[in-house]
């Protein structure tokens, strides 16, 4: 079983950034791929950024690529996601999330969202 937590959302204007983190709980946080979703109002909820266990292998959607980055530290129990140049339609819950599959992220775990609202 592992809990998520994440924390580091809030309101930022346009061209600003924010960091999100997200501590997990349990002793086996190494043996799970990380990443991050998020869920805008009336949408679905989409991929943002993933990061391997050892953290030698992250992967972006388009929309955040150049922007975003997503890091780990395993001693620690946390991901990040800096998160910098944010646009409004960057508003949204994001979600941390952990699975140990390959390819296509498929979370056996989800944190309880954070609210990111970009405002122009």
């Amino acid at each position: 079983q592992v809990q998520l937590v994440e924390s580091g959302g809030g309101l930022v204007q346009a061209g600003g950034s924010l960091r999100l983190s997200c501590a997990a709980s349990g002793r086996t946080f190494t043996s799970y791929r990380m990443g991050w979703f998020r869920q805008a109002p009336g949408k679905e909820r989409e991929f943002v950024a993933a990061i391997s266990w050892s953290g030698s292998r992250v992967y972006y959607t388009d929309s955040v690529k150049g922007r975003f980055t997503i890091s780990r530290d395993n001693a620690k129990n946390t991901v990040y996601l800096q998160m910098n140049s944010l646009k409004p339609e960057d508003t949204a819950v994001y979600y941390c999330a952990a699975d140990q599959t390959t390819g296509t992220m498929a979370p056996r775990y989800w944190g309880q969202g954070t609210q990111v609202t970009v405002s122009s």
